[in-house]
């Protein structure tokens, strides 16, 4: 019943990396190198515990599941980071209990069983998901019997320890081919997240088009009647400076126009900053502005002052051009577009939109986020998905508020910084 309990223990102690991971680390962190050092310091604590606490049977014998551990973070966060877990599996258990027959056995298994491991950790990388579990697999069955042989050399072997090192095994295998499907899983998830974020922006980008056209033919239009009066021999030296900042400034905002939309389209990091989301809001409400009033919709702003917040500024300005471009397209007849940014408290901000358009049903706003479910004739519902996952990945929450023939509002609810 204590070798149970014992193993019990252990299977915690190894599942607890791949819960800090799955729910933070993935999708968080962006650079590579940090997710690796991360994953490398979470698998080393994993392995620190196992072998504070282990199986204890038999005569004394020591058993514990650090193969697991070890193998996850060789295989995924690569050979440096498996030589450094390697190293602190031989350091603890020779400083930390001692130099006996089990630090050999520990040792030989190393030599041996984990040498494997990091060899074919170039082959796991390369690998896809159905090959990376038979590779997971594999490699478990092989360490796992490399150090059965070597404490059965050194230790002996009896009937109960047979049984608990068979038991042993069975475990392994079944934690790390677990693991490896999820893992795996969850990042094939994480990409097709990505990749849909990116399929959105860009459908976002084709349908402002037009008003990007329009947007760079204004301030050219008025640039090409400023030089043509300035060609006029008669025009006062005066007049002529004042067309020639007029023409600078349109040129500047021309130029600004061409950046937002650079920016839009520019492929989406996960690096966090601080951003000013009033700011944000405002040259959204700019950027969109013209389409709105070929529309016949007004769009009014309220912004307040330190509305802060964690996240990444071009995802946050994909959720604004979603959310606003879904209330001018929900008035046919024409109405108005509210938008503000208010600081609820010292931790929170919301952002609220709302229209005076057609309005929704409670049926209609429960389906809202789903794929492939839009109010719109030609719309798929990726849209309002994508806004809910942007929300979601900034540690806030979106709520819609609607009633048929009298309008909607989107509030999103973040925490400030």
């Amino acid at each position: 019943m204590n070798i149970t309990k014992d193993f019990l223990l252990q299977l915690s102690l190894v599942g607890f990396p791949l819960g800090i991971y799955l729910a933070y680390v993935l999708g968080h962190i962006g650079p590579i190198k940090q997710q690796t050092l991360l994953f490398a310091v979470l698998w080393g604590s994993s392995i620190a515990l196992c072998m504070s606490f282990p199986v204890i049977y038999g005569n004394g014998s020591h058993l514990d599941l650090r193969i697991v551990p070890l193998m996850m973070g060789t295989l995924y966060a690569g050979r440096r980071a498996g030589l450094c877990l390697g190293l602190f599996v031989l350091l603890y258990r020779f400083y930390g209990v001692g130099a006996g027959p089990g630090f050999w056995t520990t040792s030989l298994a190393l030599l041996f069983g984990f040498s494997a491991v990091l060899y074919a950790q170039r082959m796991f990388e390369q690998a896809a998901k159905g090959k990376r579990l038979r590779i997971a697999v594999l490699l478990a069955v092989f360490y796992c019997v490399t150090g059965s042989f070597f404490a059965s050399l050194i230790q002996g072997v009896t009937a109960q320890t047979f049984v608990v090192q068979l038991f042993h095994l069975s475990l392994v295998v079944g934690i790390v081919w677990t693991m490896t499907g999820l893992i795996e899983t969850m990042a094939e998830i994480h990409t097709m997240r990505k990749e849909l974020q990116d399929a959105e922006r860009l459908r976002l980008i084709g349908d402002l088009t037009g008003v990007f056209a329009h947007e760079i033919r204004n301030p050219m239009q008025v640039v090409r009647g400023f030089l043509q009066l300035l060609d006029v021999p008669e025009l006062p030296p005066a007049s002529k400076t004042q067309y020639i900042r007029l023409s600078i400034e349109e040129l500047d905002r021309a130029n600004e126009i061409i950046r937002e939309f650079l920016l839009l389209g520019k492929p989406v990091s996960d690096n966090r900053e601080e951003v000013d989301v009033g700011l944000q809001l405002r040259r959204t409400a700019s950027l969109i502005e013209n389409y709105a009033l070929g529309k016949n919709v007004t769009i009014e702003t309220t912004i307040e002052p330190d509305c802060m917040i964690s996240g990444n500024v071009q995802r946050l300005n994909q959720f604004l051009i979603n959310i606003m471009k879904n209330a001018i397209e929900a008035m046919p007849d024409g109405g108005t577009v509210r938008a503000s940014c208010i600081a609820v408290d010292e931790s929170r901000i919301e952002i609220r939109v709302s229209d005076e358009g057609v309005g929704m049903s409670k049926e209609e706003v429960e389906r809202l986020g789903s794929p492939y479910y839009s109010l719109k004739k030609s719309g798929t519902g990726l849209g309002m998905m994508v806004s809910f996952q942007i929300i979601r990945s900034f540690g806030g929450t979106l709520r819609v508020f609607s009633e048929k023939n009298k309008g909607t509002e989107v509030v999103a609810s973040l925490p400030s910084v």
